[in-house]
């Protein structure tokens, strides 16, 4: 979660891949400056709170998806605590019941007088009207983590860099294989998150755009053939779907004495469900990715289990999100670094990526040597 200079499509074969990422509400790799501030909200139409700000104790909502990860869980309760320090009052939810539980949770908090409203999207396609509501009552939109698709009234984005995210994940998948197998090929297969998660395709696209060469010239082998984000998608995030469609891979394709070597995990939770599938199988673990630095899977990497995670801090993605309040609240510019890449299908949301980092065992104590948990859990070996 800190600023990096963005990346651009670099390769010509690339360009295809930005224009469906911009098709699905994703990242568009135009080139241009990266780097600036978005007007304030009512300066030029990026907002439609006054240009004036608003009152320090302001009501501020923050809406966040089902508890799905350690980092959700992390991000409400320093949200609540960072937004009280500067002065706000929180309204903290979670939407465990699922979108309609956040529809309501979004419309009771314009009804309430929030001036910031910062979404963390279960499916960033159904809040539209929501989304209106509060802009029409002169409340700011902001996305967190995941982009809100298909409506003009969204005024920021806050995230990492997600196609980075997978980028990372590809290559790491391939730099673990050869480590552990010098010469290919290597057999593999494909996870993606869940298909109402706009980052879903945007990481998946990511890590193909290292993958498919390989796939290509045969070094790398899709043995079951599902290559696509929608064969590969995972619903709901939930590892006991990644299991499921793990054990029946495995099953149908590496019968006997053959085996996988590795296999491409958006996240964690899923990462550590497909290692219980292939041990459970009586298959020698594979090189698994992962994202989002879960306790339970740095123990892992650290015994030479899972083989890496993505470090996004999420301290410094909520820290980013409540100087964005700040600097609404005081009627200032909002810092952005990225005004090309996320396009919604209906505008190009001005945003503010920080930069995900990849760790493996190698160097997790260099990783995460500024975290209290995790560190304590590197320095002794798992």
């Amino acid at each position: 979660m800190r600023t990096h200079k963005h990346l651009s499509a670099a390769a010509a074969g690339a360009v295809v891949l930005a224009l469906s990422l911009s098709a699905c509400g994703g990242r568009d790799d135009s080139d241009g400056d990266k780097t600036g501030s978005a007007p304030a909200p009512g300066a030029s139409g990026s907002g439609s709170a006054a240009a004036g700000g608003f009152a320090k104790d302001s009501v501020i909502g923050v809406s966040l998806p089902q508890k799905t990860s350690e980092n959700w869980v992390l991000a409400e309760n320093l949200f609540k605590t960072d937004l009280k320090a500067a002065g706000y009052k929180p309204n903290v939810q979670f939407a465990n019941g699922g979108v309609s539980e956040q529809q309501n949770q979004i419309s009771s908090m314009v009804t309430n007088g929030a001036k910031v409203i910062v979404i963390g999207a279960i499916d960033g396609s159904q809040l539209n009207t929501q989304i209106k509501q509060a802009h029409d009552a002169g409340a700011i939109v902001i996305a967190y983590d995941r982009l809100l698709l298909n409506t003009p009234n969204v005024d920021y984005y806050v995230a990492y860099d997600n196609f980075k995210v997978g980028e990372l994940q590809g290559q790491a998948l391939l730099d673990g294989m050869k480590a552990k197998k010098p010469n290919g090929p290597y057999n593999i297969e494909l996870f993606a998150g869940s298909p109402d998660d706009a980052n879903a395709k945007v990481f998946f696209d990511g890590a193909m755009k290292v993958l498919q060469p390989k796939i290509a010239d045969g070094t790398v082998n899709v043995v079951s053939g599902q290559k696509s984000f929608n064969q590969a998608v995972t619903q709901g995030w939930k590892p006991e779907n990644a299991q499921k469609r793990m054990d029946t891979l495995l099953s149908a394709n590496y019968g006997g004495s053959k085996t996988i070597d590795g296999v491409l995990s958006p996240n964690d939770t899923l990462a550590r469900a497909i290692l219980t599938s292939t041990k459970s199988a009586g298959k020698p673990n594979p090189i698994v990715t992962g994202q989002d630095s879960e306790v339970e899977s740095i123990k892992s990497i650290m015994a030479g289990v899972q083989y890496s995670t993505i470090n996004k801090d999420t301290r410094n993605l909520v820290k980013q999100a409540v100087k964005m309040v700040g600097q609404l609240q005081a009627g200032q510019k909002v810092d952005v670094n990225d005004t090309k890449s996320y396009n919604n299908k209906v505008k190009i949301v001005p945003s503010f990526l920080l930069p995900p980092q990849i760790v493996t065992k190698a160097n997790a104590k260099e990783a995460y040597a500024n975290d209290p948990t995790l560190s304590k859990i590197v320095n002794a070996g798992g």
